[in-house]
């Protein structure tokens, strides 16, 4: 059957097109019911039940359940809970949460795909008893809404001749809808219907899915609460702002030092638009898009010195903290203050489900509580829960759903528990999810793409690569790498030059374009390095056997091989698909070894050497051309082999042969950069690194100032330049702070398609470089297969497909690589954090640490062995009397209390220990030792791993140090 509609459009040019849109109808669609007598559906067709347990007092008879949008929407943590069976989901309701939530899309099919739990979707849009057609003047959702009704009562008309009529053995149909009017017109026309909070509150067994409700509509304050918060402006309002200059929009950054402030990222403004207070703030949440208002420079301010943390619940205290910063504003120089701005309304929200712990209320009879997320920049999140007790001891995940004007934090739900706190395991669940990395096992429909095994080199692969068997290739990495993906080689030729060879692991052959495989590494973008385990962006069968290039063993390779003479001058360049046999999987200690043994003079030797003096040419060249040598606060767990409990703490030692393999690495890649944007100049996967902005230095040069040493950053090369020369012999770790406070003022390094771009946006600033890509990790980045892909059609290797030369596709991806790659560094360090914690449960110990800033009412300290960055205040909590009292000196960035002065850069001595006092969040903590202040008591406060910029490429390694089984960062 077919129906059509008919309409008439008119073009640009004044043509008149008719238009006709046809619908196709049938009879014989099922309704998958195990009671029907009437569809002929083949077994694995038949999903709905026959015995149907009645666990409701509000439909105390079997039933099934139908969905409406706004329930899968915004009740899918309860929609996934095993309670609900049986349920029925029209097509109509999938085609709108697919529209409007690729997440929850996702989520509802992983439902239905799941035989256990029933969920069966009726097709009603194509069967002709339940399509609808649209009214004149009725609104799309109005349609939809009636259209699930058609469905849910042909359910009922449909099923009852194939029933018994005895009511306790009858199966009704009830619609699920938590929309008031489509709730009204179902029981208008005598269907059966609930909303999800009355269903699931009427569940005899299911206490722990009320816990699980979304609070959408909620008001916890109650009707006669004041508004806390300006009103939004409406999404109308905010479009003609914006178009008309009055408002602006970026992306909201919550600050952590400080939650009554944030900036927005505004584009065409040097700086971030400052937004101070809750009114300023005005219920934006970290990473939302948000509608700006800038405010008259006569109210612009600075961003302030005071850290300030979300202790308190009393709204008296927010109001002296406000009062507090706006004397701050007043007091700020002209010179100091921002743009600074009000956020008047939200374009798009970015929440997720966020881990943390739960704060149970005083008052022990009730249900609300507040949730305190492990991420310092979500504000704490009001729930409604019954089983506060149980969950007071563990880590959970929650959502939120709303943030009225009348509340001080935004509504949520409870989603699940991880498990206990302070469990190794649950604490790495909990990092993973908040770094949203990918973490579940390959599915079967991936794996099942991998090659079969035995896996050898046959013939036929030999005659389409170059055999590079007999050649002395060998490998350099940390001890216990398992995923080798890059080996060298170097050999002298005849002519007195080098021929030097970076071989690569050919992760592409295995992977082949929009395969599961390819799309779940696409997915994953990146391998996680934590510190007692690797999150693989492939499976191990690549990763750790057939990809990887171990000793001894016949792998394929991508080879990048040049002719290079004595003074490491390119003659040549040569790329071809290999097979390789390494000689020897060195580690960085064997290596160096056998460079400084002048008795070994076998070819892995000789080639070591020829590699380690040509990497000490390239790198002086690049320093000279102003590559950049910034710090970082390495160090390095000892884990127990049974347990992985971090045993010992020790810095990170770097060697000669750990530089000599990051020059070819990044030879490598700037030579693949420069053919693959030869031949493919709008769609080659590029990576840049932005020039910061001259402002992102001004703490850097305002502290070098103070030390009297002048930092010019008017280019790479006169940065690198200034911090060479700032070196201070009575303070040897001066220079180290100096490069880490640099590193911290670069941009991120990013992934790009060359079309979206200008050339001279193509530049590298941290590497001195006007090209430059990754291609040498393709096991644990997605990035370098895409390069491996360009580059084998550069050579003929292998042929492109659409999506590698859609310039707008490839964006899109580098969208997520740029994603995956950041939330991938965060989980390293927050790993780092956790083995801390876990390092200091039965220690205390006294270091050496230096003042990295000074704030109006605080010192934050930088413990260069662990890597961590703690803030020690000055002064007391509120309703504490000060035994002594610190002078600010704003000018010269200094604290002082009589004899005693601190500075930036200036050392001092900690004592570390971990307070345990708190079984939901344990804290490690320093007191200050040296220079000791007699009376100086106030209470000693949370460290947590040094802050770092994103990586700026091969200019430093990576901040989260090599598990046992990390790669070496390239």
């Amino acid at each position: 059957m077919l129906t059509s509609k008919t309409f008439l459009k008119k073009t640009k040019r004044g043509n008149i097109l008719k238009i006709v849109r046809e619908h196709y109808l049938r009879d014989d669609i099922w309704c998958g019911s195990t009671l029907c007598s009437k569809c002929t559906m083949k077994e694995k067709d038949v999903v709905l039940g026959k015995d149907i347990e009645c666990a409701s007092t509000l439909f105390q008879f079997p039933h099934y359940l139908v969905l409406d949008t706004n329930v899968v929407l915004h009740q899918i943590d309860v929609l996934e809970e095993d309670v609900l069976r049986n349920v029925i989901v029209p097509q109509i309701v999938l085609e709108e949460v697919k529209h409007r939530s690729s997440a929850v899309y996702r989520r509802l099919k992983d439902i239905i795909s799941n035989p256990v739990r029933k969920f069966y979707v009726f097709v009603n849009e194509h069967h002709k008893d339940t399509y609808v057609e649209r009214k004149p003047g009725e609104l799309v959702n109005d349609r939809n809404d009636r259209a699930i009704r058609v469905a849910t009562t042909w359910y009922g008309s449909h099923l009852a001749p194939s029933q018994p009529k005895a009511k306790n053995k009858h199966v009704s149909i009830v619609l699920l809808t938590d929309d008031s009017a489509n709730l009204e017109k179902a029981k208008a026309e005598g269907l059966l219907a609930s909303s999800v909070h009355d269903y699931v509150s009427s569940l005899k067994d299911a206490p722990g899915l009320f816990d699980k409700l979304s609070q959408q509509d909620t008001n916890f304050g109650g009707k006669s609460k004041e508004p806390l918060f300006p009103l939004h402006l409406s999404p109308k309002e905010i479009q003609e702002g914006i178009k008309s200059g009055k408002l602006h929009h970026g992306t909201f950054l919550a600050s952590r030092e400080n939650f009554l402030e944030g900036s927005v990222n505004v584009e065409g403004f040097e700086k971030f638009i400052l937004v101070q207070g809750h009114a300023g703030l005005n219920r934006a949440v970290d990473g939302d898009t948000v509608a700006l208002e800038l405010l008259p420079e006569s109210e612009w301010a600075a961003p302030s010195d005071i850290v300030l943390e979300d202790t308190e619940e009393d709204p008296g205290d927010t109001l002296d903290d406000e009062t507090k910063m706006e004397k701050e504003k007043l007091k700020a120089k002209k010179i100091e203050r921002q743009p600074t701005g009000r956020i008047v309304g939200i374009i798009r929200r970015k929440w997720r489900q966020y881990c943390g712990i739960l704060q149970p209320s005083q008052d022990t009879n009730s249900t609300r509580h507040l949730f305190v997320p492990a991420e310092r920049k979500i504000s704490k999140i009001r729930i409604e829960t019954r089983q506060a007790e149980l969950l007071k001891s563990q880590r959970i995940i929650v959502a939120i759903d709303s943030w009225p004007r009348t509340s001080r934090y935004p509504l949520g739900h409870f989603v699940r528990a991880l498990g206990n706190i302070g469990d190794k395991a649950t604490e790495n669940e909990v990092l993973l999810l908040e770094h949203d990395v990918p973490h579940s096992k390959f599915s079967e429909q991936v794996l099942s793409f991998l090659p079969k095994l035995p896996w050898v080199i046959t013939e036929q692969d030999l005659e389409k690569r170059v055999d590079l068997r007999n050649i002395t290739v060998c490998s350099v990495d940390p001890p216990g790498c398992t995923d080798i993906d890059d080996a060298l080689h170097c050999r002298d030729l005849e002519n007195g030059n080098y021929e030097v060879g970076v071989h690569i692991a050919d992760v592409s052959h295995f992977i082949r374009p929009g395969n599961a495989l390819d799309k779940e590494a696409a997915l994953r973008a990146t391998t996680v390095y934590l510190v007692d385990k690797r999150i693989d962006m492939v499976p191990e069968l690549l990763s750790s056997n057939l990809c990887s290039l171990r000793g001894n063993e016949e792998r394929f390779a991508f080879s990048c091989v040049w002719e290079i003479t004595k003074d490491a001058k390119i003659v040549n360049t040569k790329f071809h698909k290999s097979v390789i046999c390494s000689k020897a999987a060195l580690t960085y200690g064997e290596a160096q070894a056998r460079i400084d043994d002048k008795s070994q003079n076998d070819d892995i030797a000789k080639s070591l050497r020829g590699l380690n003096s040509l990497a000490k040419i390239l790198k002086r060249r690049r320093i000279e051309n102003g590559a950049l040598v910034l710090a970082s606060p390495e160090i390095r767990f000892h884990v127990d082999s049974e347990t992985h409990d971090p045993i010992e703490v020790v810095a990170k030692k770097m060697l000669e042969t750990n530089s000599m393999v990051e020059e070819f690495m990044l030879l490598a890649n700037i030579s693949v950069a420069e053919k693959i944007l030869a031949e493919f100049p709008d769609c080659a996967m590029l990576r840049r690194h932005p020039t910061p902005p001259s402002t992102n230095f001004e703490p850097l040069v305002k502290a070098g100032n103070l030390q009297g040493f002048e930092i010019n950053v008017e280019s790479g090369k006169q940065l690198a330049d200034s911090l060479d020369k700032a070196v201070k012999e009575d303070n040897p770790y001066f220079n180290t702070m100096l490069r880490i406070m640099a590193t911290r003022c670069m941009m991120q390094a990013v992934y790009f398609a060359s079309g979206m771009l200008q050339k001279d946006e193509f530049f590298h600033y941290g590497l001195a470089c006007p090209i430059y890509t990754h291609f040498t990790s393709p096991i644990r980045r997605y990035a370098d297969i895409i390069v491996h892909r360009l580059l084998a059609a550069c050579i003929g290797a292998d042929s492109t497909y659409p999506d590698l030369l859609d310039k707008r596709k490839s964006h899109g991806l580098c969208h997520n690589l740029n994603y995956r790659n950041r939330m991938a560094q965060y989980a390293g360090r927050a790993s780092v954090n956790l083995h801390t914690h876990l390092f200091f449960r039965n220690r205390v110990q006294d270091e050496e640490g230096y003042v990295l800033y000074v704030r109006k009412n605080a010192l934050q300290v930088l413990i260069p062995k662990y890597g961590l960055e703690g803030t020690l205040f000055l002064s007391p909590p509120k309703g504490k009397v000060a035994k002594v009292n610190f002078t600010y000196n704003e000018d010269e960035q200094s604290q002082s209390y009589g004899s005693v002065k601190f500075r930036v850069f200036d050392p001092v001595t900690v004592q570390l220990s971990l307070d345990r006092s708190n079984v939901q969040h344990e804290k490690l903590m320093l007191h200050l030792v040296k220079p000791e202040i007699p009376d100086f008591s106030v209470p000693s406060q949370t460290v947590k791993q040094a802050e770092e910029p994103m990586e700026v490429d091969e200019v430093k390694e990576s901040v989260a140090p090599p598990s046992k089984r990390q790669r070496k960062s390239k």
